[in-house]
């Protein structure tokens, strides 16, 4: 009934182009106009004013021969004041804004190695932004805004990448696990060491005492009994540990059995090794 009477709607967001016979005559905006049909008035179309995006994908290589899919996003809308330029100047859009966008991106990756292509996509975007905000104002678009949104190499490089980085965190967690057991071994053997000092200087002061027990006995023992000289007493003090020994051995349920000579003469022998090894220690001690 509307366009029986003339009159056309126009949504919020949408501006639509209005013709006189075929010629342009002025864009409507929002709201209900008088088209009067009869005096060859029509409606030519319709253009949202509404942010646009379009994703594109484009294959190229870098610079060190790596070929890739760089996924851009453009973000764009048609501006009020130059609706008529957006309707009439351009046939599609879509392939417009794409042909720009493969041209820069093809022109800037190249002049990258992989690995800066991926740090440097700000910069990337940047480039395709400039270059369509200047090609596309002309027709009656704003590029709002560009982004890289993904770099995708082979899948055959992506696979190398990963085992290169993997590689990598393997030799540095060996380096680290070899340093920590070097440290642990060091530790170790540092603390071996000072056992083994203290342990001697234990068994050195265990022998002096020993040894001065031995000779405060002597003395006071050849005090008590005139007549009876150190060596008396050293054979009897001997003697008496030699049995004191024995003793131990037999009571002991599962002690080894050990085979030492037990005849008087063999205790003889016994007594003169060890006078003989405590003399030694003494005169080496002066």
């Amino acid at each position: 009934m509307g366009q029986m009477l003339g009159c056309v709607q126009v949504d919020q967001s949408t501006v639509a182009v209005k013709e006189q016979f075929g010629k342009y005559d002025e864009v409507l905006g929002p709201g209900c106009h008088c088209l009067p049909w009869c005096l060859g008035y029509q409606l030519a179309g319709t253009l949202t004013l509404r942010l646009q995006q379009l994703d594109v994908r484009c294959e190229t290589k870098t610079k060190d021969n790596v070929f890739v899919t760089v996924v851009a996003s453009i973000q764009y809308r048609a501006l009020t004041e130059k609706a008529a330029d957006a309707f009439y100047k351009l046939s599609n859009t879509k392939e417009q804004i794409q042909a720009y966008v493969f041209d820069v991106i093809r022109a800037s990756v190249p002049r990258l190695e992989l690995d800066s292509a991926f740090e440097q996509k700000n910069d990337i975007a940047k480039a395709v932004e400039d270059e369509l905000e200047k090609a596309m104002s002309a027709y009656g678009f704003e590029i709002v805004q560009t982004l890289i949104v993904d770099i995708e190499p082979d899948a055959q490089v992506k696979r190398a990448m990963n085992e290169i980085n993997a590689a990598a965190r393997l030799r540095v967690a060996a380096n680290e696990k070899a340093e920590a057991e070097k440290i642990l071994q060091i530790k170790k053997a540092e603390g071996e060491a000072e056992s083994k000092y203290l342990s001697g200087l234990g068994i050195a002061r265990q022998r002096q005492a020993i040894v001065d027990g031995l000779r405060e006995s002597v003395l006071a023992f050849s005090e008590s009994v005139p007549g009876t000289s150190a060596k008396d007493v050293m054979d009897m003090v001997l003697v008496t540990q030699y049995f004191d020994t024995m003793k131990e051995i037999g009571a002991t349920s599962k002690s080894s059995a050990v085979f030492i000579p037990h005849g008087p003469g063999a205790v003889k022998d016994i007594a003169t090794q060890i006078r003989d090894g405590l003399l030694q220690a003494e005169v080496t001690k002066q």
